[in-house]
């Protein structure tokens, strides 16, 4: 069953934000609040990456609640606008359904997802696909692969924030998740492709080394010849399974 265009909260001044609840044939193992990627700039709740088929329908065949929710976009706000959209999107769920709750998001919306469990939020279990955790670093980590400087103003990060992130240091250092690894995180699954130049695979190996430095609960998935969204991935839906499993074991941790 699905329920669309359940609206979850109305910042004044901006469009009512929506999100998509899909359930369950019975109780729901979990609820699992779905963060689609774009760059913070474009896509929607109805986008999942398109090499993933019926995405949605999977995840509640295999008994999640899937709340698959809209954020506002750059052109629309700046951070941290879709940070607190997150932030109301999970309390939302809280509010409404039982059992524990998880994010899952895919490059800007896996950024979201783990800036969310991070800093200061209340969640069971992360899943982040490629996503973004060092604004700052991004730079130097496509410049290590041969990729041309991406970071002025018409930048997918200079306009999340406003500016280029150089510009405002503090406030790109405020929105990356790298700021807030903490040893009491929640379980997090990092899985990036190796031949990502979109988002270097860097990104998550960085994120990763520093949870386990304080002991935190994360696993890094490296997939091999991957770019970015999975092109070049050798088994998406193994990729899935995975994701899937690691939010089942994390019910039981």
């Amino acid at each position: 069953m699905t329920d669309r265009d359940v609206v979850y909260r109305e910042p004044t001044g901006f469009r009512p934000l929506a999100l998509d609840l899909h359930l369950p044939v019975g109780e729901p193992v979990a609820t699992i609040v779905y963060l689609h990627g774009g760059g913070w700039r474009r896509g929607s709740r109805r986008q999942p990456p398109p090499v993933l088929g019926e995405f949605y329908e999977g995840l509640a065949d295999n008994g999640f609640a899937v709340a698959a929710a809209d954020y506002r976009l750059s052109a629309e706000a700046c951070f941290p606008a879709q940070l607190d959209d997150v932030r109301a999107a999970v309390e939302w769920v809280r509010g409404r359904l039982a059992g524990p709750v998880h994010l899952w998001g895919e490059s800007a919306g896996g950024h979201l997802a783990l800036l969310a469990a991070l800093d200061g939020g209340s969640v069971d279990g992360v899943v982040a696909w490629y996503p973004v955790t060092d604004l700052l670093g991004l730079p130097a980590d496509r410049a290590a692969l041969g990729v041309d400087d991406q970071s002025g103003p018409d930048s997918r990060e200079a306009l999340l924030l406003g500016a280029p992130a150089h510009d405002v240091p503090d406030l790109a250092h405020a929105a990356a998740p790298l700021t807030f690894v903490r040893p009491d995180a929640p379980p997090i699954l990092l899985q990036h492709g190796d031949a990502d130049t979109t988002v270097p695979p860097a990104q998550s190996v960085r994120l990763a080394d520093a949870l386990r430095a304080v002991g935190a609960p994360v696993e890094l998935d490296l997939v091999p010849g991957a770019k970015h969204v999975w092109r070049g991935a050798a088994d998406v839906p193994a990729i899935v399974r995975r994701s899937v499993d690691f939010l089942r074991g994390a019910v039981t941790r």
